[in-house]
């Protein structure tokens, strides 16, 4: 299975700009699943009754690009539903079926923690036979949280995390592929933000025992899952069956 991500500098609340800008810069690329970051429609921003997708109009892009790549299509958008805005995760799939993961740990350091509301599920995502853990950019400081339990394949980390904490964000990505036996595939935006925040190249792909497997060209970054290598591994290395056995009261 390939998986591709978009490196995206992304427009500051400008919805329209970033959905034509995503259609350009994938035109020409194939793949199984498409990562975008996220926000992808609008930039990490806090003033969510103004960028929130009232009309569904994010989530009703991906599934028009999702149907005419014949791809399914993932990335984070702020919401709103019953008065609450949410960081929500979709992941669309081309038939037009939809699965999201309301992102579970706000960033207290920008404010998200007093707008948007944390979700409480943990969601994986069956897809083409490989199972993925939905996680949002944040969510990775917290390894509890994503902890396999033998009940998912590979993560997928969708982010908005500057360049000055990148160290941490790098490091890790790589340890929850090891500590998980998982792929890992971590797609950060670039460029700088409505903040001044810079965010630098930084997306990344991991295999199980920490071996980056991401190719770069421009703006995209690929890998291939081979869920032979992964079985092969996990049936060498046996450390999943010594895990801790625990449950998280949400």
């Amino acid at each position: 299975m390939k998986i591709t991500g978009l490196n995206l500098d992304i427009v500051w609340k400008n919805k329209t700009e970033n959905f034509q800008q995503i259609e350009k810069e994938l035109e020409n690329q194939e793949a199984d699943i498409f990562l975008l970051p996220e926000m992808f429609s609008t930039g990490f921003c806090m003033d969510a009754s103004e960028v929130s997708d009232r009309n569904h109009e994010s989530l009703e892009f991906l599934k028009k690009i999702s149907k005419d790549k014949n791809a399914a299509f993932c990335g984070s958008v702020p919401v709103e539903q019953t008065g609450k805005f949410y960081n929500r995760m979709y992941f669309v799939q081309p038939d037009g079926e939809v699965a999201y993961y309301d992102k579970r740990h706000l960033f207290s350091f920008s404010g998200e923690d007093q707008v948007y509301t944390p979700g409480k599920e943990k969601v994986i995502v069956d897809y083409k036979g490989i199972r993925f853990l939905l996680q949002v950019c944040y969510d990775l400081r917290f390894p509890v949280f994503a902890r396999n339990n033998d009940d998912y394949d590979a993560i997928l980390y969708v982010a908005n995390w500057p360049q000055k904490r990148v160290g941490a964000w790098e490091h890790l990505l790589k340890a929850r592929a090891i500590e998980n036996l998982s792929f890992v595939f971590g797609l950060n935006r670039i460029g700088t933000d409505g903040n001044d925040i810079f965010y630098q190249e930084s997306s990344h792909c991991f295999f199980a025992d920490g071996t980056e497997i991401s190719q770069k060209n421009g703006n995209i970054v690929s890998a291939e899952f081979n869920m032979e290598e992964l079985k092969d591994f996990r049936n060498h290395f046996r450390f999943l069956n010594d895990r801790d056995h625990f449950s998280i009261k949400l």
